[in-house]
């Protein structure tokens, strides 16, 4: 039981709640009559998908011998749980996919009320079935299914069942958490680039150098920044979003770590925290804005 939670990354889980709360802020802000039930059970789905890549990623990583190869930071390289109890592998292939069937049953019972969200759902499954094996073998599809799946599906999808409508106030808000995901997921990649690369992945930093991905990084930085202020320049959210530029600066350091210690920056965790930190924060930020203002 202790190996099956392990692979669940539970310090990670916090990353869905505040997607949630995203969608939510914009669907009141939509005038939706929001039902405590609902967000209960999209914050559940949200959670069991988490959950149910997480260990899926950490079966498969185990079974490729990934795991082995791997330098374990608190942000990447997995858990380590199963290298270290190996019986445990089946119990938690079994747990990656009663998770996923649980956030199929929570789907299909929203899209009944609401099937435009079917298709956000069948993306979602997609990429959690195709994520280690096919996904980290494309650089960009690597780069952008993070903030995909956590910016877009989970923001668009919350708004869209509790309000059965978006609008540009809602697509704006689903980037700042697509953009800073991605980034999130970019930054995590680069201490394991050498084991990756020898297990056959592809991601960013392995096609293009970690230059290019420094660089990347920024950009995506900087375009969670340019939302902020479009939004609010816009009229689409109140000033006070403002606000969610704030923890958004810690970026700027973690940017800063990234260009000067490179594929070693796993050996100053301070920079990685940060970028966890901005990546959690942020949306928080912006979603209590989005409510209050």
């Amino acid at each position: 039981m202790k190996t099956i939670v392990q692979t669940m990354r539970v310090p990670f889980l916090i990353l869905p709640p505040m997607c949630v709360v995203v969608g939510v802020a914009c669907a009141y802000r939509l005038g939706a009559s929001i039902s405590a039930v609902d967000v209960v059970l999209i914050l559940l789905g949200a959670l069991l998908a988490h959950i149910s890549v997480n260990m899926l990623n950490e079966y498969q990583d185990y079974r490729s011998g990934l795991d082995n190869c791997t330098i374990r930071t608190p942000f990447s390289g997995g858990s380590g749980a199963l290298p270290s109890q190996p019986e445990a592998a089946n119990a938690v292939l079994l747990g990656a996919v009663a998770t996923l069937v649980g956030v199929a049953a929570i789907g299909f019972w929203f899209a009944l009320r609401v099937p435009e969200i079917l298709p956000l759902g069948v993306l979602g499954g997609i990429i959690i079935l195709t994520y280690t094996r096919q996904i980290n073998r494309s650089p960009w599809m690597c780069l952008i299914a993070p903030g995909l799946s956590f910016g877009l599906l989970m923001v668009l999808g919350t708004t869209l069942v509790l309000a059965e409508r978006i609008d540009t106030a809602t697509i704006l808000a689903a980037l700042v958490p697509f953009f800073l995901v991605n980034n999130l997921l970019l930054l995590n990649q680069f201490p394991d680039l050498e084991a990756d690369a020898a297990h056959g992945r592809k991601h960013f930093p392995i096609q293009y150098g970690i230059a290019a991905s420094v660089r990347m990084y920024r950009v995506l930085s900087f375009a969670t920044a340019g939302v902020v202020v479009l939004a609010v320049g816009r009229g689409d959210w109140p000033l006070w979003s403002l606000l969610a530029l704030l923890p958004w600066t810690l970026t700027l350091v973690s940017a800063k770590g990234a260009s000067e210690y490179g594929k070693t920056i796993g050996q100053q965790p301070q920079f990685m925290a940060m970028n966890v930190v901005a990546t959690v924060v942020t949306p928080l930020v912006l979603g209590v804005t989005l409510i209050l203002g």
